[in-house]
């Protein structure tokens, strides 16, 4: 029987700093969904469900104004199941290949329902999966009803669950990201990844010029190249459409794209006083338009996909992740970014769409 967890509006943390106040250095206890999420995956990973046992992962922060976190996991560029044969960023979905109504049931975690006044809505399910390659702690898949065979192109309901699930933690380091195909998503079945960063992120503070606030679009004025939306509470739902808008236009323009969630600072075209960078109210989206790969040759030292543009970089050998530097890691990247010309007149593109709308 698979655990429902039913959750409310009233359910999201709208302010980090109040769930911890036991002092500097001591960790807030956790929420309902962290608590829930957190003892399943532990479960799976006792009972030996995943590919491999990962304990506590070597990481450096690369000297450098990025601040990129680096990490040492061998067995996940090893272990992890081989990415299907991508064509295309419109590619249908294939019931014969793998997909997530194929998985061992024992991998479920739990299944998110959101109550919506004293309703459940039991059409809307996201089940909550075990990543058996697991990046980090808590690494897990959000699938929005696997019977449904969605392929792997955002919609509103997986988008606006990805920032809920962002909301309903009270750990900062909490993260959600998605891969478009043509970006290193590996399965053609419709799902974001959900995982435990312990280290800030320079994302969740960087500066940004505003393109159409009253969408909550913004351009992030730093490497690596995209965009940002922000959102607190009450507007997940309006934001929401609006990301979707946006990678709506992307797969229509055949453009991959990889999108980051985290808990944030408010959008701001400067850097902020400490008190405003600190704060952690809202979900900050980014929004990365990159080249596609459809077969391409994987970097040795790691792959640029969602992780890996918001500074997280899990690296698959040792010689890379105790020599590279912020330099190399910036070269690696911007071989997997739009060039300027292309970026600038996509950002002229999505401001009109999004203003026409």
């Amino acid at each position: 029987m698979v655990v429902q967890f039913v959750y409310g509006s009233q359910d999201f943390l709208t302010d980090l700093s109040e769930t911890s106040k036991n002092g500097p250095g001591v960790a807030p206890s956790p929420a309902k969904f962290d608590s829930a999420l957190q003892a399943g995956w532990t479960d799976r990973m006792d009972r030996g469900l995943f590919r491999y046992h990962l304990g506590d992962l070597q990481t450096r922060i690369l000297p450098g104004s990025h601040g990129f976190v680096a990490q040492l996991n061998i067995q996940r560029g090893i272990e992890r199941r081989k990415p299907q044969e991508i064509l295309s960023i419109h590619q249908e979905f294939n019931t014969k290949q793998f997909n997530f109504n194929k998985i061992n049931p024992e991998e479920v975690i739990l299944e998110m329902v959101k109550e919506t006044g004293q309703q459940v809505d039991e059409h809307s399910r996201m089940v909550v999966v075990v990543n058996v390659s697991p990046l980090e702690f808590g690494h897990c898949l959000f699938v929005p009803d696997p019977s449904r065979c969605f392929p792997q192109v955002l919609t509103k309901f997986a988008v606006q669950v990805g920032i809920e699930s962002v909301l309903l933690s009270s750990d900062p380091g909490f993260r959600v990201g998605f891969n478009s195909l043509g970006a290193f998503a590996s399965v053609n079945h419709l799902h974001l990844h959900g995982y435990y960063l312990d280290h800030e992120l320079k994302i969740e503070s960087v500066p940004v010029k505003p393109l159409a606030p009253e969408k909550a679009f913004y351009r992030l004025k730093e490497f690596p190249a995209g965009f940002l939306f922000y959102t607190e509470a009450e507007d997940v739902e309006k934001v929401a459409k609006a990301i979707c808008q946006v990678t709506d236009f992307l797969v229509d323009g055949n453009v991959a794209h990889n999108l980051f969630l985290t808990r944030g600072s408010p959008p701001s075209g400067c850097i902020q006083n400490e008190k405003e960078r600190s704060s952690r109210k809202g979900v900050r989206i980014a929004v990365w338009p990159r080249t596609s790969c459809f077969g391409a040759k994987e970097e040795s030292a790691f792959n640029v996909a969602l992780c890996e543009l918001a500074g997280h970089l899990p690296f698959k050998n040792k010689q890379d992740y105790d020599h590279t530097t912020e330099k190399d890691v910036i070269e690696i990247i911007q071989r997997y970014l739009l060039p300027d010309k292309d970026f600038l007149r996509l950002e002229q593109q999505l401001m009109t769409h999004l203003m026409d709308l």
